[in-house]
C-alpha cells in the first residue's frame, strides 16, 4: 500500500512529489510527457503584470516561497535551476513613462518596480523612451528541472513513463487501486490533459496555447530580459527565447506558422540586429475561466484529488498550491477559497 499515486510531472506534479518526499510519504508517478507547457515555458517568474503595471495574484506572498523551493530543489538535484533575472520593460511613450512612475509609487508595487528609468545602452534594441526595471524577478530552467527530477525519481523506481488509463482506477472505502497498485490517495496534476479526465472534466479548463522561438544573435549581447509585446529572454551562448503567443483556439502542442510569423513581426519591431531562428516550441497552458488554480478533492470521491490550473504563473504558484493540497489531504486543512474546486460544484451537478 502506497500513500499516493501522482499523475503528471510538470510544475505541479514536481512540487507535490517533492512535498511527499520531504514528508517520507511513499508514492509512484505516472507521466507520459503528453503535456508540454511546463517544459517549453520561458521560465521567467515575474511578480508584475507588465501590460497594466499591476501585481500578479498573490505575488508578494508566493514569490519568496517559490524562490526558496526551487533553490532547495536545485541543491537536492545538484543542478543550477534558478538565477536572478533583471527584467526591462520597454516604455513606448512619455505617457507610459508617467504610468510607470505612478505604479512604482504604489505601496504594493514599490518593492518590485524601480522608480528610476534605465537608459537604453544597447543600440540593437529599439527603446527611444528607455526602460522601466522590474526588481526581484528570477528565471527557472523548467526543462532542466523536470528532466532532472524525472531521472531522480526513476533512479528510485518511483516513475512510470506510461499513459494513465482512467478506466482502470477504482476507489474503495480506504484506498484507491490502479491495476496492481494500491494507494491511500491519488493526485492528478496533468495540466491541460485535465480535459480528458472523466473525474474532473466538468471543471472550466479553457487552455491557452503558447509558442516560443529560440533565436541566436551574436550581436545582441543582452543579459537582461526585455519585455515589449513579447519577451526576449537570454539563455546564454548568444541564444534567446522569444515569446509567447496566446491562442484559445488551437489546442495542440504543434508549432504553427501563424504564431511564428506573429513572433517574428513583434521581434522585428523592437530589434535592429540580425538573428537566426534555431528552434520553435509550443505547449498548452492549463488556464481556467476565472484565472485561478484548480485544487482540491473531488466532491464525490474523497481519495481522488486535483492540482492544476496554474496558467501562465505556474512557476510562482506551484510550490504554494502543492503545500495547500498536501495539508488539505493530510491535515484536513480548509483550502484557500480562491483555489478550491468546490467553487464550481454546481457545474458537476449539470453534467
Amino acid at each position: 500500500m502506497l500513500d499516493y499515486i501522482v499523475v503528471g510531472l510538470g510544475l505541479a506534479g514536481t512540487a507535490f512529489c517533492e512535498k511527499l518526499r520531504k514528508n517520507n510519504k511513499t508514492f509512484v508517478v505516472f507521466n507520459d510527457a503528453s503535456q508540454k507547457s511546463s517544459l517549453v515555458a520561458g521560465g521567467l517568474s515575474n511578480p508584475v503584470i507588465l501590460k497594466r503595471f499591476t501585481m500578479a495574484w498573490k505575488a508578494n506572498e508566493l514569490m519568496p516561497l517559490a524562490k526558496k523551493f526551487y533553490t532547495g530543489l536545485g541543491e537536492e538535484l545538484q543542478v543550477d535551476l534558478i538565477r536572478d533575472q533583471s527584467v526591462l520593460r520597454i516604455l513606448s511613450s512619455i505617457e507610459e513613462q508617467n504610468r510607470w512612475f505612478e505604479a512604482s509609487d504604489k505601496n504594493l508595487l514599490q518593492d518590485y518596480l524601480s522608480p528610476k528609468l534605465v537608459r537604453n545602452s544597447n543600440d540593437r534594441i529599439k527603446a527611444p523612451y528607455d526602460f522601466g526595471e522590474v526588481l526581484r524577478a528570477f528565471r527557472l530552467d523548467t526543462g532542466l528541472m523536470i528532466n532532472s527530477y524525472a531521472e531522480f525519481l526513476s533512479a528510485q523506481n518511483k516513475l512510470r513513463t506510461e499513459t494513465f488509463e482512467y478506466s482502470d482506477l477504482e476507489e474503495h472505502s480506504d484506498y484507491v487501486s490502479y491495476k496492481n497498485i494500491k494507494a491511500k490517495h491519488i493526485v492528478f496534476a496533468e495540466g491541460y490533459g485535465l480535459v480528458k479526465n472523466p473525474f474532473f472534466n466538468y471543471l472550466p479548463m479553457q487552455g491557452s496555447k503558447g509558442e516560443y522561438l529560440i533565436i541566436r544573435s551574436t550581436g545582441l549581447k543582452e543579459s537582461r530580459a526585455v519585455k515589449s509585446s513579447i519577451f526576449i529572454i537570454p539563455l546564454g551562448n548568444d541564444l534567446y527565447k522569444v515569446g509567447a503567443t496566446y491562442s484559445n483556439k488551437d489546442k495542440n502542442n504543434e508549432p504553427s506558422v501563424s504564431a511564428k510569423d506573429e513572433l517574428l513581426r513583434k521581434l522585428d519591431a523592437i530589434l535592429s540586429e540580425e538573428y537566426q531562428v534555431e528552434g520553435h516550441v509550443a505547449g498548452v497552458r492549463p488556464t481556467v475561466r476565472d484565472r485561478r488554480p484548480l485544487v482540491g478533492t473531488h466532491p464525490n470521491y474523497v481519495r481522488i484529488n486535483l492540482l492544476n490550473g496554474f496558467g501562465s504563473h505556474g512557476i510562482m504558484v506551484a510550490p504554494w498550491a502543492a503545500e495547500e493540497l498536501y495539508r488539505h489531504i493530510e491535515e484536513r486543512k480548509p483550502l484557500d477559497p480562491e483555489l478550491d474546486i468546490n467553487r464550481f460544484s454546481a457545474m458537476l451537478q449539470e453534467v
